[in-house]
């Protein structure tokens, strides 16, 4: 699932070596968190969330010929203080 997720979310962000995915759950419920570059968030969210949701529809697809379910989440990467935040 993991490969699926990150071939479909490479091909569409203009920062493709800045995604970062990980897996976390059991052998029937899987979560797949996704971390893009926050300027290609909106690629793959997409106007009125259909293209994070035609990557949902795909990956749950693939998943219920495999008998498990899965969930895709979409992480914002904690925002990293600048020198005159931390002052």
């Amino acid at each position: 699932m993991k490969e699926f997720v990150e071939y479909i979310v490479k091909n569409l962000v203009d920062n493709p070596d800045k995604v970062k995915i990980n897996e976390v759950g059991s052998s029937h419920t899987l979560i797949i968190e996704l971390a893009v570059d926050k300027s290609d968030i909106g690629k793959i969210i997409g106007k009125k969330g259909k293209t994070i949701n035609a990557i949902r529809t795909l990956l749950m697809s693939v998943a219920s010929r495999n008998g498990i379910r899965v969930s895709l989440e979409i992480i914002e990467e904690p925002k990293t203080p600048t020198a005159q935040e931390t002052v």
